[in-house]
């Protein structure tokens, strides 16, 4: 089964063109991560919402947090425990932050 491990940082440690820890890198080695992805600061995002009949575009998350979401690692997990172990293994090698497990639905595509 395919989890995600979305990764949690703080926002004075959000230096995206830091180069990644030999520690976390060894681990994004591993044969059961399947993918994986830095993300810019939340500035940079833009927001796509529904509403009044049509399409509504803002200017980043527009949350209060000292927590950003800095990063998504898709990993391949035998269960729940499997991915836990995973994470704990990646918060091991960090310093604070957080990382969130979520398993992923698998896609049923209808179409041509």
């Amino acid at each position: 089964m395919q989890y995600a491990l979305l990764a949690y940082g703080h926002q004075n440690t959000r230096d995206a063109a830091r180069p990644i820890e030999s520690a976390i890198a060894a681990v994004l080695a591993r044969p059961y991560v399947t993918g994986w992805a830095r993300l810019h600061a939340d500035e940079s995002a833009t927001t796509v919402r529904s509403g009044d009949g049509g399409t509504l575009l803002t200017d980043g998350p527009f949350i209060e947090t000292k927590e950003y979401l800095a990063g998504v690692i898709v990993i391949e997990a035998d269960n729940l425990d499997g991915a836990l172990a995973v994470a704990r293994e990646l918060q091991e090698t960090r310093t604070g932050g957080a990382i969130e497990v979520r398993p992923i639905l698998e896609a049923q595509f209808r179409g041509a």
